[in-house]
């Protein structure tokens, strides 16, 4: 299950934000996301667990929760489709 966590910490790092995954499962991947041109941290990144039960579980107990002195927005990760992508035009 692929996870969206948001509102952190420009003082995050991805092993900070994979042990406090860890505690609710096996962490397959964690990505924090920055910026192409400075580098620096962009606020949010995506976390991968191994199963959706673990995925669930971790994003009702990180939700809310303060990491670094920010208050973590945890949800499951959507797709995002462009133009034309997804649709049922042949």
């Amino acid at each position: 299950m692929n996870i969206h966590v948001g509102n952190l910490s420009g003082d995050t790092n991805k092993e900070e934000l994979r042990q406090a995954f860890e505690g609710f499962g096996q962490v397959a991947t964690v990505i924090i996301m920055k910026n192409k041109f400075s580098g620096e941290p962009r606020g949010f990144g995506f976390v991968k667990m191994s199963s959706k039960e673990e995925g669930v579980a971790a994003i009702t107990g990180l939700n809310g929760r303060k990491l670094q002195g920010n208050t973590l927005k945890v949800d499951e990760a959507h797709l995002r489709i462009t133009g034309a992508a997804g649709s049922d035009n042949h």
